[in-house]
């Protein structure tokens, strides 16, 4: 389970950066990657946030964790899946 833990911890730092260091201006995580590897076992709560593509930001629906965000390929089947039963906010 430990491991488990990790690699999901792990996932969530490679995928997400804030953007605040770059941009004081700006307050909210950015993703810079994401992933296709089906997290949705790992997805809390009913909502989700989209984010436009934006140097260097890409496109991605972004999920929460009991670990933190998560960022997630659009285009994916899980994440268009999950998604249609999920609020958007």
């Amino acid at each position: 389970m430990s491991v488990k833990i990790l690699s999901i911890t792990l996932l969530l730092l490679f995928v997400c950066v804030s953007s605040a260091a770059r941009h004081p201006s700006r307050s909210r995580m950015c993703c810079i990657k994401v992933t296709t590897l089906n997290m949705s076992p790992e997805v809390v709560g009913e909502t989700y946030r989209e984010q436009a593509a934006g140097s260097p930001c890409v496109k991605a629906i972004i999920f929460n964790t009991e670990y933190g965000q998560l960022c997630a390929d659009p285009n994916a089947q899980w994440v268009k899946d999950l998604t249609a039963n999920m609020m958007k906010v």
